[in-house]
Parts: C-alpha cells; sequence; structure tokens
C-alpha cells in the first residue's frame, strides 16, 4: 500500500516539475520526490504490509 502511494507521490511531483508551477517550498517537486522515496523506504522495511512473522504456525 505504502508503494501505491509513493507512485501518486512521485506522479504529483512530475506533473508539478512538467508544468513548472510556483507552488510553496513544503509542495516542491524535490521534497515531493523525498517523501516517495521515505514511502518506499518503508515499504521495503515491511511497514504496513499487514505480515507478522510472530503469528506464524509451526
Amino acid at each position: 500500500m505504502l508503494a501505491f502511494a509513493a507512485a501518486v507521490v512521485f506522479v504529483i511531483a512530475l506533473i508539478i516539475h512538467a508544468t513548472e508551477a510556483s507552488t510553496a517550498a513544503v509542495f516542491g517537486p524535490t521534497s515531493l520526490m523525498l517523501l516517495g522515496l521515505a514511502l518506499l523506504a518503508l515499504h521495503v522495511a515491511g511497514v504496513g504490509s499487514g505480515w507478522s512473522a510472530r503469528g506464524a504456525r509451526r
């Protein structure tokens, strides 16, 4: 799920960059790219995946 959110953030950053829209510093393409990378890092780390090693049956 976090990977989908990262993809949406990357698309928004691409649109802002392609149109050269003037936005606040918080919503600039670079800050959105960093947010997308953070979401991808959380996805790769397994955060929000719904799987738990503790609940595995033996």
